[in-house]
């Protein structure tokens, strides 16, 4: 897969002209995307009704165009907390993706966990990773760089931030204890059943189905009950591998994604709202929720 091309989530359409201005490097690109966005549970504000629907904005175009129907202006010129678009680390991520991928930059999204939020915990999250020419560089587009980080949010170093894959394997030896990984100690979705669809959340990102993270489509469970294990256990040795540069694992976990319907979604995936909502089917090619 070629990270330097769009994909459709990443694609930021007829808004593509905003990107032109913004900086390259990661500093000033990041402090941007903050400037654009606010996360629904964690920016200070309670958001509702259609504000809190902004969350479920699953393509780049689609925020660029909340934004500029809300502010009309430069990206860069400075938003108020309550006019930006609300979204969750997967859409810091991904707008951050997208700038960067408009300027030929190669860079994709990464699905795991984040041990800085809580001490004990460790939260479902979403990052950059973008090719520098020589490695690839993790940033949390997230956070605003700091000493109160025991790390730098912009090269982050091996450990902080652990994928789903790594996370999964650690789980199945019994170094990890499944109950600290999920979206909130105080919640239920957390555990073994969570870590593994986060497995398949990751393969989906890395092949660019940058999905929202309340998604649902094929080998996805609600817990691990009848849940292919074998399976997931394959699809994470895999990732893992290919993260540790095996060029071969890459090109496996390709062509399987491929030839696998349950590992991918198809024309349409199931969307869970975080406000709790019903479920809802969404047509993914015509961009509508299917009645």
């Amino acid at each position: 897969m070629n990270y330097a091309e769009q994909t459709s989530y990443s694609d930021p359409g007829e808004h593509a002209g905003l990107f032109d201005a913004l900086p390259s490097d990661i500093p000033g690109l990041t402090a941007v995307i903050r400037n654009l966005l606010i996360h629904y549970r964690g920016g200070g504000i309670e958001f509702t009704g259609d504000r809190y629907e902004e969350i479920n904005h699953r393509w780049v175009s689609a925020m660029l165009a909340t934004d500029q129907r809300r502010n009309g202006t430069a990206l860069a010129v400075p938003r108020e907390p309550f006019d930006r678009v609300v979204g969750c680390c997967r859409d810091y991520t991904l707008m951050t993706v997208s700038a960067l991928r408009h300027k030929g930059i190669p860079a994709r999204s990464r699905i795991g966990f984040s041990s800085y939020f809580a001490d004990g915990f460790n939260h479902d999250h979403v990052v950059v990773e973008y090719w520098n020419g020589e490695r690839w560089v993790m940033v949390d587009a997230q956070l605003d760089p700091g000493p109160h980080w025991k790390f730098d949010p912009q090269d982050m170093v091996p450990g902080w931030f652990r994928s789903a894959a790594e996370v999964w394997l650690g789980y199945r030896s019994g170094e990890l204890d499944g109950d600290d990984f999920g979206v909130d100690p105080a919640l239920p979705i957390k555990g073994g059943w969570f870590i593994r669809n986060y497995v398949f959340f990751q393969l989906a990102h890395l092949q660019g189905d940058e999905l929202l993270l309340w998604d649902s489509w094929g080998t996805m469970t609600g817990s691990l009950d009848g849940a292919d294990l074998e399976l997931t256990d394959e699809i994470a040795t895999l990732l893992v591998a290919a993260d540790n540069g095996d060029d071969a694992a890459f090109e496996a976990l390709t062509a399987r994604y491929a030839a696998d319907p349950e590992l991918r979604p198809g024309d349409q995936i199931v969307q869970l709202s975080p406000a709790g909502d019903p479920p809802v089917t969404v047509d993914l090619k015509r961009r509508v929720v299917v009645p």
